[in-house]
């Protein structure tokens, strides 16, 4: 089965978002639930400008922020996890997640390297 990474990063998105539904506002998890939704929904924005990019250099940075945003997303995962751990198992699956897509856009960025020598 082929799958399409522009749906992939976006059931991320969707998915992100749906957590941070489950999680009860407080002042501790009030910034994290921001930080989350924010940096989990960037990883698809970004990918999307990527592949709309007017040419390599923009489409390697917009990879490159894809990237960051995924790995960021990793931390506020965990954190989130820490904050409510009723969450902790689905945390932990979208972590895993947003490792696969950093694995990716690395990827996604080496080739891309490789391929303007």
């Amino acid at each position: 089965m082929i799958y399409d990474l522009e749906e992939r990063v976006e059931d991320f998105g969707e998915n992100i978002i749906d957590l941070a539904k489950k999680v009860k506002v407080t002042p501790i998890t009030k910034p994290i639930i921001e930080q989350l939704v924010a940096s989990g929904c960037s990883i698809g924005a970004n990918y999307f400008e990527a592949n709309g990019a007017s040419n390599k250099k923009d489409f390697l940075n917009k990879i490159y922020i894809a990237k960051k945003e995924a790995k960021e997303t990793q931390h506020w995962l965990r954190m989130i996890a820490k904050a409510e751990p009723t969450i902790k198992e689905e945390a932990k699956k979208l972590w895993k997640e947003a490792f696969e897509l950093t694995k990716i856009l690395s990827t996604i960025i080496i080739s891309s390297k490789k391929g303007s020598k």
